[in-house]
């Protein structure tokens, strides 16, 4: 099989005159030259609304776009804003600052909505029940001071069940969500065909487990442990391991599987069948939780007490396969598994992961897995070469005495290249070489500097992405 090379390039860090990487001409760019390089895999972290310390993991909504990304250069193409009433915003910071970044552009985006003209188009998409359901979550979130969900008034965090009011004094405010995801969904869908027509494919990817606070909770509070206040009785997380001591708390409420099975598995193939729409290959965060998972009593406030508990991983793959037959899913089956996990990835012949940093040093079937030199949460390479000891920096100069790059970090990704996987992935700070500083994602650990880091520029990228494409020539591709 023909190896397809690639990069992880969250949409976030592209660089932007608006203050953070959106859908725009810069995406297009970027596109180009992996076109160029001989790169024909994307891969991008989640796109939902942002929410719990601006993590990608804790979105607010399943299906929904966040509106943070959307190209305000589209709406001037349009006609929705004029170009004089566009100015940059830190263009030239290697940071996102979010909460300023929201601000700037929403003033834009209330501009653009109140000169935009409903179409046949427009008016299908909004009819669509999950847009409508999603545009009165965050109406309503918004009338509760953007608090979540289980602190917001009775008659609000009720509705669903027991409505009390009409909704005519909202209709504006549900108008302008519903306009924010058409335009959100127009944007990536026409940059997603871009890519396809050159020959990339993107990867998606998605968080096993949805927010509390999140639209998929509220709506579908049976399909969750929950009390009936609706607050959890389990969180998710994982034992202490080698990230963290304590284990990581995330806190996202558990599944009721036994609900979900007598229910077909409804909430899952909703949730794959669309994310199969807007992705090619859509690459699962935690898959061993379908085999079992870490179940954390709300109480604790670490995730050093829990249970491992069975998940009825074969019942649910079985149905979602049936039910969705074009599904492409890259598990994520890293830590310390039980050979359970192995078993149910390769029953339904789905690729998993080796991540140098983690793996170097073991025997793996590269033809069962998709070679990263790291991930999101991993520190840069040159990052994690500088803390490795002398006899882990010496076991490697022997791995890699054959590659001739003048840098380790180099020839890591030379390697990489080399193995018999199918698929190679190398996060975009690797391939620039870049140091700790650039690091996007500490886990374990919430808010700044995490999921902040981007490209102030793309000064130097092609050079970088020439020195990948002739390693990708040299491995045999």
């Amino acid at each position: 099989m023909e190896k397809q090379a690639g990069i992880l390039f969250p949409i976030s860090a592209l660089p932007s005159c608006y203050g953070i990487g959106d859908l725009g001409k810069n995406a297009y760019d970027l596109v180009d030259e992996l076109y160029k390089a001989h790169i024909t895999i994307w891969q991008i972290l989640p796109l939902h609304p942002l929410s719990y310390g601006n993590s990608p993991y804790q979105p607010l909504s399943s299906k929904a776009g966040d509106e943070i990304y959307l190209s305000i250069d589209e709406f001037v193409k349009e006609g929705l804003l004029k170009e004089e009433e566009v100015k940059n915003f830190n263009s030239d910071k290697d940071y996102v600052d979010y909460d300023n970044v929201r601000v700037f552009k929403e003033q834009l985006y209330k501009k653009a909505f109140s000169r935009f003209v409903q179409d046949e188009d427009y008016k299908k998409f909004a009819s669509e029940k999950w847009i409508q359901s999603y545009a009165l979550y965050r109406v309503f979130k918004l009338q509760n001071h953007n608090k979540a969900w289980l602190e917001w008034e009775e008659e609000y965090r009720t509705y669903l069940t027991k409505p009390t009011f009409i909704l005519i004094p909202f209709q504006s405010d549900i108008d302008y969500q519903i306009f924010l995801q058409y335009q959100f969904l127009k944007q990536w869908k026409k940059l997603k065909q871009y890519a396809n027509d050159k020959g990339i494919i993107i990867l998606g990817d998605m968080p096993i487990y949805v927010g509390l606070d999140s639209i998929d909770v509220w709506e579908n509070q049976e399909n969750f442990l929950l009390e009936e206040d609706g607050t959890p009785s389990f969180v998710a997380g994982v034992p202490p391991d080698y990230f963290s001591k304590y284990g990581q708390r995330w806190g996202n409420p558990i599944y009721d599987w036994d609900y979900m099975k007598e229910h077909h598995f409804d909430f899952w193939v909703e949730r794959l069948g669309y994310a199969s729409t807007i992705y090619d290959i859509i690459r699962i965060d935690h898959f061993r939780a379908f085999d079992t998972y870490w179940k954390v009593p709300e109480s604790e406030t670490t995730a050093i007490i829990g249970e491992w508990v069975e998940a009825p991983g074969y019942a649910l793959f079985d149905t979602l396969y049936k039910e969705i037959p074009d599904l492409h899913i890259l598990a994520e089956d890293l830590g310390d598994l039980r050979d359970e996990v192995y078993d149910l990835r390769d029953h339904y012949s789905l690729e998993g992961m080796f991540v140098f940093q983690f793996h170097f040093q073991n025997d793996f079937d590269f033809s069962k897995v998709v070679v990263y030199s790291g991930t999101h949460d991993n520190d840069t390479l040159v990052g994690w070469l500088e803390t490795i000891d002398e006899e882990t920096k010496e076991s490697l100069e022997k791995k890699l005495e054959d590659y001739q790059e003048e840098k380790m970090y180099q020839r890591i990704i030379h390697y990489c290249l080399d193995t018999e996987s199918s698929k190679v992935i190398i996060p975009i700070w690797d391939i620039m070489g870049k140091d700790n500083t650039c690091r996007f994602n500490i886990p374990g650990k919430i808010g700044s500097p995490n999921w902040e880091w981007k490209l102030s520029s793309f000064d130097g990228l092609n050079e970088y992405l020439d020195i990948y494409k002739n390693m990708i020539k040299q491995s045999g591709r």
